[in-house]
């Protein structure tokens, strides 16, 4: 069965979020809410949503912040909910990464059909946002551009695969792969071995930059489904 996708809907007008709730839920959706841009932030954290719908104009942080803090650690597909129709607030919530926007008011069928295209846009970019993913305040640096994974400033020998399910993991931390899909965004669909091979490549991973692989830190088993990268 294929798992729901999860959405962070984020909006501070009660009206809004319980109609999308009510509508995404019933189109298919995990839905997870939030009313102000600091919860936001810390749902995006801890649920690793596959999708945010985020209001431009909230009490605490504009939608604006919000995405550039997202975008700082995560590609996420963003979704931007405004009433403000001038050219120069749409480009720069564009400039600062966010993937669409719909303007207030707006068909609940329209934005689930820009949500479904930004879904197969991104679906299988494995690309991470920035040349650079730092953890741990910098003791693990994920480098897309050398291709290349540095503990505490040394660079550490990863092969194709390894480099490319550690790139992939890191990219959305928190989020739950399950092997199908390692193998679908690192091999290929048309890999032909045991999904098991991606243990072997999680295994070597951890060998080389966890302090003890039999503990780890860094790539977590989640039992029964797959792994995750951090806690």
């Amino acid at each position: 069965m294929e798992k729901l996708k999860t959405v962070l809907v984020v909006d501070d007008e009660e009206n809004i979020v319980m109609a999308l709730e009510a509508y995404l839920t019933k189109f298919g959706y995990h839905v997870i809410t939030a009313n102000c841009g600091r919860t936001a932030i810390d749902l995006f954290y801890k649920a690793a949503p596959d999708i945010i719908v985020l209001d431009l104009m909230m009490p605490d942080m504009t939608g604006e912040e919000v995405c550039k803090n997202i975008r700082l650690k995560s590609r996420v597909p963003i979704i931007m909910l405004t009433a403000k129709v001038e050219e120069h607030h749409i480009l720069n919530g564009l400039g600062l990464g966010a993937d669409d926007y719909i303007t207030k008011p707006f068909s609940l069928k329209e934005l689930s059909a820009r949500m479904e295209a930004v879904l197969r846009r991104t679906s299988t970019d494995a690309i991470p946002l920035s040349n650079e993913l730092a953890f741990d305040d910098g003791n693990i640096v994920v480098d897309s551009m050398r291709y290349e994974v540095r503990k505490n400033e040394k660079v550490i020998i990863l092969t194709p695969h390894e480099f490319k399910i550690l790139m992939t993991m890191a990219k959305y931390p928190s989020k739950v792969f399950t092997r199908e899909e390692l193998i679908n965004l690192v091999m290929g669909e048309d890999f032909n071995g045991y999904d098991r091979a991606i243990d072997n490549h999680i295994k070597n991973i951890r060998i080389k930059i966890e302090d003890d692989s039999k503990n780890p830190r860094y790539i977590i088993t989640v039992h029964g489904i797959g792994y995750k990268f951090g806690k």
